[in-house]
């Protein structure tokens, strides 16, 4: 299994957080595992990370919740769809949420950048399957 350099987690609820941090961890998925609770801060941490500012590296891989608060996780992809295509295509982005409304489902589909949609918590299977479909 690919080791990836950095993932993103964006998501506010703490517990989520602490569990796919540490399923990422012992599965060893990447060198870098970095945890932001809102999109407003996950727009922060791209610029900088865009702008190769020591200590942000830019993403492999991007987990966005739908649900935050400050700025929920559609109020964070329309920002990311404003950013440069050049920026865009260094990361795979995907939602992880609980939430599986016909609603949401429909949503994303105004949002090409999110390549599918993940409940959570992650699994390891989950997480197999993504790493083998993205970075293979």
């Amino acid at each position: 299994m690919k080791t990836l350099h950095t993932i993103l987690l964006i998501d506010d609820d703490e517990t989520t957080n602490y569990l796919n941090h540490r399923l990422l961890s012992r599965m060893n998925v990447a060198s870098d595992i970095r945890v932001v609770t809102n999109g407003e801060q996950a727009l922060e941490y791209l610029e900088k990370a865009y702008a190769s500012l020591d200590d942000y590296a830019y993403p492999d891989l991007i987990f966005v919740d739908i649900k935050m608060s400050v700025m929920d996780g559609f109020e964070f992809l329309e920002q990311y769809q404003l950013l440069p295509e050049a920026q865009k295509q260094q990361s795979i982005m995907l939602m992880l949420t609980s939430s599986a409304s016909f609603y949401d489902l429909e949503r994303l589909k105004a949002f090409p950048d999110v390549r599918r949609h993940v409940s959570k918590p992650l699994t390891e299977p989950d997480v197999r399957e993504l790493l083998r479909e993205y970075f293979d």
